[in-house]
C-alpha cells in the first residue's frame, strides 16, 4: 500500500474501493488459477506417495519368501525344568530321550582355620587348575587375607578365585574354581621356608593339597541318550552330541522324574505366512488402486486414467499368472492355493498350501527364490516394487518433478504479488492526483464565485 492514506478529500471519490476492486479484479483469476493447479500437485503427490507406500507393503510382505535362509528351519520340542534344547540347521529330523544323571560343578577347596593376624608361614605356594599353574611368592608376614588377595591379582592366574570366610577370630581361604568339571580340579603344593616341611601341616605347608578340605567335588555333568547313550561334559551343555542340537542340562533325573522327549522338525512356515502376508498386502494395494483411479458419475479418483498406476497394477496382475521354475517343471500361484475372483481380489487355501510344501518344499523354494540366472516368483515382484519405489525409481522421479513445480508456483506467487503491489501503487497515485485536480477546480469555482458575488450592480438571487 501507498503511504498517502487520506484518499477521496478533494471529490468525495471513494478512492480505496475502487483501487481495491481493480486490484482485485487483476488477483481473482490468477490466484484461482495458481490455487487449482497447487491442489492438483499436492493431490497427485499425497496419491502417488500413498501408492509407493503400498508397493513397499508388498515387497516387505514377501520378503519372508526370498530369503533362502528362512526355508529348512528346524524346530524343537522337550525343553523342560531337566533340559534346555537348541539347534541348527545341521540338526537332523528325529526324536530323542534324554536323562540328565548329573550336573557340571566347580571344584572347591577350604583351609583350616587360622588367626586373622597371624603370619601363615614364608615361601611359595603354587596353584594348579586345568592346565593353568602359577606361583605365589608368600612372604613371612603375610596373612591368610593378604595371600587371597595375591592369588586374585596374580596376572598367571586364569582358572581360581580366592575368597576369604570368617568364622569370628579365625579365617578359612577358600579356593575355587573358575572352569567346571573334573579337568578343572585344583591342587596345590608348597615349599615352605619357614619350617622346611612341604606337609606337616605347620606354617605355609598347612595350604598344601593334602591339608585342604574339599567342599565341592569337580564333577562332570553325565546325561544318558535314548536309554543307553551316556555323555559327559566338563559343563553343562552338551554341543552337536544329537547333530545340530544344543543340549543344556539343568537338573538332575530322580527315579519318578518323567525322562525328557526331544523332537526335532522341520519348519517352512514362512512360506505360509509369508504368503498370507503378500496376499493381504496385494489386497489393500488393489483397493487403494480402485480408489486411485477410479471415475464415473459419482467422482474421480486423484490418478484415474494415470498410466503409472495402470501400468504397475498391470504388470503386478501379470507376475501373479506367471509360472516359474520349480524342480524338473513349472509352478505358479494356483497350484499353491492361491486364486482370484472376478475383481482381482486373492483368496489362499492354506490347506492346499500346507499339503503341497509338505510333499514338494524344494520346488516351493525354488519357484519363490529361483536362481541367480533366473528369479522366482518372490525375486521378481521384489524386482518390479523396487523398480517404482526405490530412491531413483519413477515415483519418486515423479515426485520430485512435481514438488520442484510446486516450487515454481510459490515463485510466481510471490512475483505476481510484486506486481500487484506496483498496480496498487500506480493506481493510488493516479486517483490521488485526480482527486488533487478536482480538489483545485472546486478551490477556484468556490473563488470565483465569491468574487462574483461582491461584484457592484450584481444582484444575488434570493433562494
Amino acid at each position: 500500500m501507498p503511504d498517502i492514506t487520506f484518499t477521496g478529500i478533494g471529490s468525495g471519490f471513494q478512492v480505496s474501493e475502487v483501487v481495491s476492486a481493480i486490484v482485485g479484479a487483476e488477483r481473482a483469476p490468477f490466484t484461482s488459477r495458481l490455487n487449482k493447479q497447487e491442489a492438483l500437485m499436492t493431490t497427485d503427490i499425497s496419491a502417488i506417495g500413498a501408492l509407493k507406500s503400498s508397493l513397499e507393503q508388498v515387497a516387505e510382505s514377501i520378503s519372508l519368501l526370498s530369503d533362502p535362509d528362512e526355508y529348512h528351519k528346524h524346530n524343537t520340542t522337550g525343553s523342560n525344568s531337566f533340559v534346555g534344547i537348541s539347534t541348527n540347521t545341521n540338526a537332523e529330523i528325529g526324536n530323542y530321550t534324554v536323562e540328565v544323571n548329573a550336573l557340571a560343578t566347580s571344584h572347591k577347596l577350604k583351609s583350616a582355620a587360622i588367626d586373622n593376624s597371624e603370619a601363615v608361614g614364608e615361601g611359595t605356594l603354587t596353584i594348579n587348575s586345568a592346565t593353568n599353574s602359577f606361583d605365589i611368592s608368600v612372604s613371612d608376614s603375610a596373612t591368610l587375607s593378604e595371600i587371597s588377595d595375591l592369588i586374585n591379582n596374580s596376572t598367571d592366574n586364569d582358572s581360581v578365585i580366592a575368597t576369604i570366610i570368617n568364622d569370628g577370630d579365625d579365617q578359612h581361604l577358600i579356593l575355587t574354581s573358575k572352569e567346571t568339571g573334573v579337568a578343572n580340579g585344583i591342587t596345590t603344593t608348597v615349599v615352605d621356608v619357614g619350617e622346611g616341611n612341604n606337609t606337616n601341616n605347620i606354617g605355609l605347608s598347612r595350604l598344601a593339597d593334602n591339608n585342604l578340605i574339599e567342599v565341592n567335588e569337580a564333577l562332570d555333568a553325565q546325561i544318558t541318550i535314548d536309554g543307553s547313550i551316556v555323555v559327559k561334559s566338563a559343563t553343562n551343555t552338551f554341543t552337536d552330541v544329537i547333530e545340530g542340537v544344543n543340549i543344556t542340562a539343568k537338573k538332575i533325573h530322580t527315579v519318578d522324574d518323567d525322562i525328557a522327549n526331544v523332537s526335532v522338525v522341520e519348519d517352512n512356515s514362512n512360506v505360509t505366512n509369508g504368503l498370507s502376508q503378500f496376499v493381504k498386502s496385494y489386497n489393500e494395494l488393489l483397493a487403494l488402486s480402485n480408489t486411485l483411479g477410479k471415475s464415473g458419475e459419482d467422482g474421480a479418483g486423484a490418478l484415474a486414467g494415470d498410466s503409472l498406476l495402470r501400468g504397475v497394477m498391470s504388470k503386478l496382475r501379470q507376475e501373479l499368472s506367471t509360472s516359474f521354475s520349480a524342480g524338473s517343471g513349472q509352478l505358479s500361484l494356483i497350484e499353491l492355493g492361491v486364486e482370484s475372483d472376478r475383481y482381482g481380489v486373492l483368496t489362499l487355501d492354506t490347506e492346499v498350501l500346507n499339503d503341497y510344501v509338505a510333499d514338494n518344499i524344494d520346488d516351493v523354494e525354488q519357484f519363490f527364490i529361483g536362481s541367480e540366472a533366473t528369479p522366482g516368483f518372490a525375486a521378481s515382484v521384489k524386482q518390479l516394487t523396487e523398480f517404482y519405489t526405490d530412491s531413483d525409481g519413477i515415483i519418486q522421479g515423479r515426485i520430485d518433478s512435481k514438488e520442484k513445480q510446486l516450487s515454481s508456483l510459490d515463485d510466481d506467487r510471490l512475483a505476481f504479488e510484486s506486481k500487484m503491489e506496483s498496480l496498487e501503487a500506480r493506481l493510488f497515485a493516479q486517483y490521488n492526483a485526480m482527486d488533487l485536480i478536482v480538489a483545485n477546480l472546486n478551490a477556484t469555482s468556490s473563488y470565483l464565485m465569491a468574487q462574483l458575488d461582491n461584484m457592484p450592480g450584481v444582484v444575488k438571487k434570493d433562494n
